[in-house]
């Protein structure tokens, strides 16, 4: 079995619904850090974290918040002109990247993230997700590297 190379950078269907899925996640969560809900949601999250805690000493749960869902939607739209834009979709994918890796580590720096259940260790699910975030954020950045 031979594999078919394809010479298009965009134009794989998966690629693109990964790239726009990415980007819709990241701009729905952005716009609801801007909520008070999700500032206290996060708040355990950032406040563990040793590359974030220290934010809450400078400014408040809110603008930290709002500092993170920003960054959030920046990403996503970059993510979409990356579509036609390689070197934007390149700075995009690294950003998205940052943004996985940092709330995968979630599961390190929070306490009480995990639980055992019925003797399987489980966890907040919804931070396990952005293993399949970063994953597209690799390809992202695998498919748009400029060539030296």
């Amino acid at each position: 079995m031979h594999a078919v190379k394809n010479h298009s950078r965009n134009d794989n269907i998966g690629y693109l619904i990964g790239v726009v899925g990415v980007s819709l996640v990241l701009a729905w969560i952005g716009i609801y850090k801007f909520t008070p809900t999700e500032a206290l949601l996060i708040k355990p999250l950032v406040e563990n974290h040793f590359a974030m805690g220290w934010l809450y000493n400078f400014i408040s749960v809110q603008a930290v918040s709002n500092i993170i869902g920003a960054t959030e939607i920046v990403v996503a739209i970059g993510l979409l002109v990356g579509i036609k834009n390689t070197k934007i979709a390149y700075l995009s994918g690294i950003a998205a990247a940052i943004i996985f890796v940092t709330t995968l580590s979630f599961l390190l720096t929070t306490p009480n993230t995990w639980k055992i259940s019925d003797g399987v260790p489980v966890t907040n699910f919804f931070l396990v997700k952005d293993i399949l975030f970063l994953a597209i954020s690799v390809s992202v950045i695998e498919r748009n590297k400029p060539i030296s």
